[in-house]
């Protein structure tokens, strides 16, 4: 094995983490880099999903954020309806995005937008049947990519993998 690659991997398993983990041992031996195998591998794996992901996105001419605000709204059941407000929740981006997103995809003639009966400054946001059509075919594609980018691991696996995220979400400190 490579000096500098983590003593934790094997020489057949050692990746970029395992090799830049055993840089750090190396050169600060006074750290524990060893948060490093986690963090590290999430981050590279949201890099490498992110671009395998967007691909399919890309298919209908979307983008991530417009991709989930649609299917944030084929998901929310009929009439396919949410408030300014609960897309943003939702999505979990500015009210800004939420514009952004809304008028881009109201010009396509996926979504469209009316006043709220009862707040006249509210905005309801409603899938067209197109917008619709579109968010169906897409999901589908999606998730037989995700089923593919998951293939690697058994059906346990990817339980045990489901639950130690879940975990790390829920136990991350707050700022």
């Amino acid at each position: 094995m490579p000096q500098d690659v983590d003593s934790f991997a094997s020489p057949t398993d050692a990746d970029a983490v395992d090799l830049i983990v055993g840089q750090w041992r190396r050169e600060r031996p006074d750290l524990d880099p060893s948060p490093m195998h986690v963090v590290g591998r999430i981050t590279r794996l949201h890099w490498a999903l992110d671009e395998r992901l967007c691909r399919v996105f890309e298919r209908y001419d979307l983008g991530r954020g417009e991709f989930d605000m649609l299917a944030t709204l084929r998901r929310s059941g009929p009439p396919f309806e949410l408030t300014a407000g609960e897309l943003r929740g939702s999505t979990m981006v500015t009210s800004g995005a939420v514009t952004k997103r809304v008028d881009r995809l109201e010009r396509a003639g996926l979504v469209s937008r009316r006043a709220a009966e009862d707040d006249a400054r509210g905005r309801l946001i409603r899938l067209t049947d197109r917008g619709r059509e579109l968010i169906d075919e897409a999901v589908e594609q999606h998730v037989r990519n995700e089923t593919r980018l998951l293939a690697g691991l058994t059906s346990d696996e990817r339980s045990a993998l489901t639950d130690l995220l879940r975990k790390l979400g829920q136990t991350l400190p707050s700022e």
